[in-house]
């Protein structure tokens, strides 16, 4: 049975995040540079749980500032999500503990 921790699979979502997030900036900042071509986050689940995240360059030209700021947001959630993940855990392990001794 493959397993992973949640620790590790919240890692893998918080970093995620993060490059969603300074991806859709870069986008934001570039928004009027000439002959920019946006950037965009493709996200894979990983086997036994978490998430790879790499980078791809469109191919054309263009902007699209709407979209950008909306996966800003959606960003920030996923961040908040995963950082949940880690919290819940140490509060579990602490009542683990607690009734361990």
């Amino acid at each position: 049975m493959l397993r992973i921790s949640s620790p590790s699979a919240a890692f893998s979502g918080l970093q995620a995040a993060q490059l969603r997030s300074s991806v859709a900036a870069h986008n934001v900042a570039n928004l009027n540079t000439t002959d920019f071509k946006r950037q965009s986050v493709v996200q894979q689940a990983q086997t036994g749980g978490g998430v790879s995240a790499a980078v791809q360059t469109a191919t054309q030209a263009g902007s699209n500032l709407a979209h950008d700021v909306v996966e800003q947001i959606s960003a920030t959630y996923a961040f908040k999500a995963s950082a949940q993940v880690f919290r819940s855990q140490s509060r579990m392990l602490g009542a683990l503990l607690d009734e361990k001794a």
